[in-house]
């Protein structure tokens, strides 16, 4: 369980005043308590599950062939530097005789995506989730993300992007399943 939102706030005003900061100069005088709930809300993924996130929200279907839902919109927070990376997600799956409700899609992407991450876990655990959850014949997952602790600090590299991917099943397996896949997110960019 997460600390109270006034302990929160309290560790936001030490770290102001630890940048030299006066906290209770006339715009800072609130921004503890909004900085921790904006911490929450950023983080609000540790306090889901995907059992209750799905919510039998898996229908049997005769569909066999590719499904794809991609451009879901991501933003997490790097476990590194606790900097914000925004980006995309985009996910296939072959079904085998269940599929899964498409708002779903989005809201594991988001379960996962909103709490200290790194790009490379994120994108292995929503493939895992929906493989799991859709006992699909193949999950892949691709995530293309801009990462500010690389844009605004560091190196200071702004057109930089990563992009990562995991296939599980038959994407793995099979080059030609693999592949029609990536053609097809790469058709609308």
């Amino acid at each position: 369980m997460s600390r109270p939102l006034e302990d929160l706030a309290s560790h936001f005003r030490a770290v102001i005043e630890g940048l030299g900061e006066d906290p209770d100069r006339e715009g800072l005088q609130d921004t503890p308590m909004r900085a921790a709930k904006a911490m929450q809300f950023l983080t609000h993924g540790y306090h889901q599950n995907l059992d209750e996130l799905v919510n039998n929200a898996v229908f049997e279907s005769t569909m066999d062939e590719m499904v794809v839902v991609q451009d879901i919109e991501l933003y997490s927070m790097c476990e590194h530097h606790m900097l914000p990376f925004i980006g995309k997600c985009h996910i296939a799956y072959l079904p085998q005789g269940k599929v899964l409700g498409l708002s779903k899609f989005a809201r594991i992407v988001d379960m996962y995506a909103r709490r200290l991450q790194i790009q490379e876990n994120l994108t292995r655990q929503i493939a895992e989730a929906i493989e799991s959850v859709t006992g699909a014949n193949g999950v892949a997952v691709v995530i293309e993300a801009q990462h500010m602790c690389m844009m605004m600090r560091g190196v200071e590299k702004q057109n930089s992007r990563m992009k990562t991917s995991m296939m599980l099943g038959t994407f793995r397996k099979s080059q030609a399943t693999r592949t029609e896949f990536l053609n097809l997110i790469r058709s609308n960019h």
